[in-house]
């Protein structure tokens, strides 16, 4: 039962020009012509839709005057200005204003299963790890068409770039190196890092001519220390306007601390936190200090030094930033609306000017901050703010044809109502760290729990992305019960623990069996997660404690395991996707390989490794950014694929039963209880109407046991999605029996009518 999705791509050419433009009228003896759509049927009162265009600003940045990098000095200035994603936002803006193209396309509502049809298998990218060809850059290599073909091959539909725009900050006239992996966005410039424009328009058109989407990264809540916030802190125009900074007096400067020698800022602890707070200068504490670190960041606040503004006034600024000191927060309602207007200027250029078909929205819950009552935590997170501006953006996004997915790592509920009228997808939060928990377990029953705590709060499973690894922690924050829902009562293991019990239940195990004596290869994050690759969890589960030491027999093992987790991801309802790390079965890298880069605490650069996904440069030891290579367990992609046992030929069966059977599009109706613990029961309903069953076995024992649901008919005919085998038929208890072996999962198709279950 074959499922064709259209091609929804758009046709751009080397300029990013749209080329559709106008419907021709087809000859009088063609014959066999394809049904017209109502999108493709021209109305004289319903315009042709097309997609708008225009240009950033271009600016030679390397042409810059001899003169001191100050605020009284004009020409400094103005070469800020011309760097700002400010300035090119505006010049965006006024290109758009007034053409019929952006009034084309609907917006108000998000449509998951339009952008699951349109991408329903992504290849998740990190810049600094892709190892090319020499003389190669990144952006041409995910530009080959010999790497869309390998990717057809495997069944991915999709590139999800990561951010490839300048980043790091400013010092004076000289950049500044990233601090948190691209994501401390300073232009919307490529970064000559990774390529140009021209190849990042060269790889949307190859993606289209193969059928496939680009999809590019914008970071809402905060930028790095660029041209934006330079002209910030010297108090120009409406630059200031772009984020959360309070100017201080000099009269209270005594609340600020001293900026250190060779800093530009300085994080405020937790005493004067409270002391600007009750001065009545700031929100003051948060609801939670993300990537907390004693001595580093104690709190959300930092003080700059003196800074001089184009008036000559000297200024010192307290700033706000969820994340990294590095990272400033933006304001989504300051009165000039320079942060709103810098985000949806950032969106456009990737969409209207580069020509990606999506855009991820980065860690979009913290954008609205508002003061509580004397003493209390300030409402940072779930707040209606953050839902308006995730509107506004996702709505801009689709507006202009595109569709957009957020990673929202907060409560089920807050993840609900954001999607109701934001983002049309949502980064699985909610199981991704109940998986991890039940294969070191051995045990689904937390697993099951998020499945059906998600279905309860009406999150439809088609509207998330279900991944293995990407370049974050494998995260256990468990936002849900560990914040709203800390005092709520969750049934798990035979006792009733509070939602705060059970979360740290659940780091336990996972810190237990992932971390420590067990695996000294996989590090703790701070408090958000633990450092690791997808087969560095699973060779802890085998009980492997030295990497170096696996051998051919239990590369087989974690394949084997890595295959099961790939099927618990892909056959179900939503957008499946992987990476370079999980295709190569990458290890991670020892911490002395990136001490530079862990010395601060973010440990996540252990699992960050360099890999050749394409065997492009087998002398290759690290990547052009000069992050190390480290063991890859499964061979690159072309040897893989003339492999039929091999990691990425058995992975495209996976997903070519996925995509036969539109399971990405299913409904998930049911997660049954099952015969034994280590069982996994997910019940769709197809688009046809069908029922299928995805079933799995987190355990290293073979199980035999039954499935039972409700939803299943007597007598239904149960069958092998893989081999189009007999597996039994529906008793009267609504159940049939099956055997599964250790780390072994299966799509099964239930139907009255063997008519339905044509495999040919």
């Amino acid at each position: 039962m074959p499922n064709s999705a259209p091609n929804l791509a758009h046709g751009e050419d080397s300029e990013g020009e749209a080329l559709l433009q106008g419907v021709q009228e087809p000859e009088t003896d063609q014959v066999n012509l394809p049904e017209i759509t109502y999108d493709e049927q021209f109305f004289p009162a319903r315009p042709r839709a097309l997609r708008p265009t225009a240009k950033r600003r271009k600016y030679l940045t390397d042409s810059r005057p001899p003169f001191e990098p100050d605020a009284r000095n004009k020409a400094y200035v103005e070469w800020l200005r011309n760097q700002s994603m400010l300035g090119d936002a505006d010049a965006l803006a006024r290109q758009l204003s007034g053409q019929a193209s952006m009034w084309q396309n609907p917006f108000a509502y998000p449509n998951p299963r339009a952008a699951v049809e349109r991408a329903s298998v992504w290849f998740t990218a990190y810049p600094l790890s892709f190892i090319t060809k020499p003389g190669q850059t990144f952006l041409s290599a995910l530009g080959s068409s010999d790497l869309w073909e390998a990717f057809q091959q495997v069944g991915i539909k999709a590139i999800h770039t990561g951010p490839v725009k300048r980043a790091g900050g400013l010092s004076g006239w000289d950049y500044t190196p990233s601090i948190d992996g691209h994501f401390d966005r300073i232009s919307m410039a490529i970064d000559p890092l990774f390529g140009t424009e021209d190849e990042f328009r060269t790889m949307c058109a190859v993606a289209a001519e193969h059928s496939g989407t680009i999809i590019d990264d914008i970071v809402p809540g905060h930028t790095g220390k660029g041209a934006d916030f330079r002209l910030a802190e010297m108090n120009y125009l409406d630059y200031p306007g772009i984020y959360h900074m309070v100017d201080i007096p000099e009269s209270d400067w005594d609340l600020l601390p001293d900026v250190p020698a060779g800093e530009d800022s300085v994080n405020i602890d937790a005493a004067a936190e409270r002391r600007l707070q009750r001065a009545g200068y700031i929100i003051g504490q948060l609801q939670r200090v993300i990537f907390y670190e004693s001595g580093i960041k104690e709190t959300n606040w930092s003080a700059t030094g003196p800074v001089m503004d184009t008036a000559g006034i000297v200024r010192r600024w307290v700033y706000l930033h969820y994340f990294k000191a590095g990272q400033p927060s933006i304001n989504w309602l300051d009165p000039t609306f320079s942060g709103m207007r810098l985000v949806m200027g950032d969106a456009l250029h990737s969409l209207v000017d580069l020509g990606t078909g999506a855009l991820r929205l980065d860690a979009n819950g913290f954008l609205g901050v508002e003061k509580s009552a004397e003493e209390r935590p300030g409402w940072s997170e779930g707040h209606p703010l953050s839902q308006a501006a995730n509107q506004l953006i996702a709505s801009m996004v689709r507006k202009v044809g595109g569709f957009s997915f957020q990673e929202l790592n907060l409560t089920i509920d807050d993840i609900k109502a954001t999607s109701e009228t934001g983002p049309d997808l949502s980064y699985d939060f909610v199981t991704r760290p109940a998986y991890h928990h039940a294969l070191v377990a051995a045990d689904t029953e937390f697993l099951r729990l998020t499945l059906r705590l998600a279905m309860e709060f009406g999150v439809d499973q088609a509207s998330l992305v279900h991944a293995l690894q990407n370049h974050d922690e494998l995260t256990y924050e468990l936002v849900h019960f560990s914040t709203k829902h800390k005092e709520d009562m969750f049934e798990f293991n035979g006792q009733d623990l509070t939602g705060l019990e059970l979360a740290e239940t659940v780091r336990e195990t996972l810190r237990d069996g992932l971390t420590g004596d067990r695996a000294p290869y996989n590090l703790v994050f701070t408090t958000n997660g633990i450092a690791c690759t997808t087969v560095t969890v699973i060779s802890a589960v085998l009980g492997i404690k030295d990497l170096a030491t696996i051998t051919a027999e239990q590369t087989e093992q974690i394949r084997e395991v890595h295959l099961l987790l790939a099927m618990y991801n892909a056959l179900q309802p939503g957008v499946f996707a992987l990476s370079g790390w999980d295709l190569c079965g990458m290890v991670t890298l020892e911490k002395t390989q990136v001490a530079r880069l862990v010395s601060r605490g973010d440990t996540r650069w252990i699992h960050r490794a360099a890999h050749d996904l394409m065997g492009a440069d087998p002398a290759a030891d690290q990547a052009l950014s000069g992050m190390p290579k480290a063991r890859s367990l499964y061979g690159t992609l072309p040897e893989q694929l003339a492999d039929e046992g091999s990691f990425a030929r058995r992975l495209s069966r996976i997903l070519a039963v996925r995509e036969d059977w539109s399971i990405a599009t299913s409904v998930l109706i049911d997660v049954p209880e099952v015969s034994h613990r280590a069982l996994l029961v997910m019940v769709h309903r197809l688009e046809s109407g069908m029922l299928q069953a995805t079933v799995l076995n987190f355990s290293a024992q073979d199980l035999a046991g039954t499935v039972k649901s409700v939803h299943l008919d007597c007598g239904a005919q149960v069958t092998d999605a893989f081999t189009g085998e007999s597996v039994g038929s529906v008793d009267d208890l609504h159940s049939f029996y099956i055997q599964l072996k250790a780390y072994q999962g299966t799509a099964l198709l239930v139907s009255l009518s063997p008519a339905g279950l044509d495999l040919a």
